[in-house]
């Protein structure tokens, strides 16, 4: 049961009995982990910042947990163990965790066909199953990257029909399905209309029937539907580029599965626990969800299903971050020790994966192998090619006017200063989205290949017979082979 203790500072922190042990009694060991926990935090205590929520969860007990921070800058609301928090990403175990669960009431396997589900998926020639969805090796282009690209803001209301056409209308995939890793958004929003259409409830509904309610996460649920109020939510910020203070980052976007998972730390223990006591699903389903993905080839992934596997500092670790809007989130088990840490940040660059290692470091650090030193950076990235020179009359080849079907956008190609830019308008904020200037120049890597500014988006130029340029292929991180047809030379 937690005791509240009032510090000096007036903050609460609550703090849990664990191994006979009570920080809120002085013992001089977990006053200096407390401490030291703390101090990771530090920089979000400053007046007026967004935080972070800390729970750290030993053998199903929460050992230490706090707020540090504001949830809500306009009220001056604290951040506390209650505050509820979007997880992005981190959601994805609850999806594949109903996926599962239907699979144990033999409504589908993860074996079949998404086509199955969903006939109006373009049909690539090669089968999709659910499994390929589950472990990020279907091929399909993230549909987040390409709502970017058709200039859809986070900010705007979409549904999932918006979604949804945006998947049917591409004609490729990334790649072969179950040939290669490439995460992708799509896979896990697919999953909730899978849900929906297999079992008759919104993923929202299932997973409260058949997980939050069970397991009494009572903050817990899906949110699909942008208007919906909760109770102690944080909002989310992103820090000002320039003349410092903090701006709103709060997504509109209604899609389920890939996200929107709305939780709190006080809540995160219970389902953290459920992997070792199987209460929902039991012992079959805890080892089907860890399992790790493998390719078409035999090798072994990194990631089950909504999962990251991995080793730290000589631990092995279960995890999985979360990025959205202003939100961020991880939540890092290490099963052989039964310890977690949750940490649930309303802050764009609040890096809790980091901070949740570090929180780690305090508690394990007897069990870990030392700490290896990083690598330093290559000075020259890898993705950055060394730029070639083009005679101006070259750069001019490629202005024009073009359009993608896959995105129902054009983008048009200007020369400025005898380099190649994207003038942006067409529509409006589709590259200056993804973080770009759109006085940002394309860069020549190669014959007829450009990068966009400094962040690996590439152009390749196609020609015809005439060895006259007829478009491009745009490759955006998560989304591949984007074709777009030149529809008006440029004269610009």
């Amino acid at each position: 049961m937690a005791i509240w203790s009032k510090v000096f500072s007036g903050v609460l922190v609550s703090v849990l009995a664990f191994g006979g042990l009570r920080a809120a009694n002085g013992g001089s060991a977990d006053e200096k982990k407390t401490a030291a926990v703390d101090e990771v935090f530090a920089d979000l205590t400053k007046r007026g910042s967004p935080g972070c929520a800390l729970g750290v969860y030993r053998d199903g007990k929460t050992i230490y947990s706090k707020g540090y921070g504001l949830a809500n800058l306009e009220e001056s609301v604290p951040i506390t163990p209650q505050s509820v928090f979007d997880i992005g990403s981190t959601s994805k175990q609850f999806s594949a965790a109903s996926i599962l669960l239907l699979e144990k009431q033999g409504k589908l396997s993860v074996n079949d066909d998404v086509r199955k589900y969903i006939p109006e998926l373009p049909d690539y020639g090669q089968k999709i199953t659910i499994l390929h969805l589950l472990n990020h090796t279907s091929g399909l282009r993230d549909y987040l990257t390409l709502m970017e690209l058709a200039g859809i803001n986070t900010d705007s209301v979409t549904i999932d029909e918006d979604a949804l056409q945006m998947v049917f209308r591409q004609k490729a995939l990334n790649f072969a399905p179950g040939s290669d890793w490439l995460y992708s958004n799509t896979g896990f929003f697919l999953l909730s209309v899978i849900v929906k259409r297999v079992s008759g409830k919104t993923l929202r509904e299932f997973a409260a029937e058949n997980i939050f309610v069970p397991l009494e996460m009572t903050h817990t649920q899906y949110r699909d539907d942008h208007t919906s109020l909760i109770a102690n939510r944080a909002m989310a910020y992103d820090a000002k580029e320039k003349g410092g203070g903090y701006r709103l980052n709060v997504s509109y976007f209604e899609q389920t599965g890939d996200g929107a998972v709305h939780t709190s730390v006080e809540d995160l223990l219970k389902w953290d626990e459920n992997f070792y006591s199987g209460q929902i699903g039991g012992k079959e389903f805890l080892s089907e969800i860890q399992e790790q993905g493998k390719l078409n080839d035999g090798k072994v992934l990194d990631y089950a299903k909504g999962l990251r596997i991995a080793d730290y500092r000589g631990l092995r670790t279960v995890s999985h971050g979360g990025s959205w809007g202003g939100y961020r989130a991880e939540l890092l088990r290490f099963p052989e020790q039964h310890f977690s840490v949750a940490c649930l940040c309303n802050l764009g660059n609040a890096r809790p994966s980091n901070r949740a290692q570090r929180v780690a470091d305090i508690y394990l650090a007897g069990v870990m192998r030392p700490k290896e030193e990083k690598k330093k950076e290559s000075e020259e990235d890898e993705r950055q090619k060394v730029e070639i020179r083009l005679a101006e009359e070259q750069v001019r080849e490629y202005r024009g006017d073009y359009s993608s079907d896959e995105l129902r956008v054009s983008y048009r190609l200007e020369t400025a200063e005898g380099k190649l830019k994207l003038a942006i308008g067409l529509p409006s904020g589709a590259f200056g989205s993804l973080g770009n200037s759109p006085q940002d120049y394309l860069r020549a890597t190669g014959t007829d290949a450009f990068q966009f500014g400094d962040t690996g988006i590439a152009i390749h130029f196609q020609r015809n017979a005439e060895h006259r340029v007829t478009g491009f292929m745009l490759d955006v991180g998560r989304t591949r082979g984007l074709i777009f047809v030149r529809t008006l030379p440029g004269k610009y």
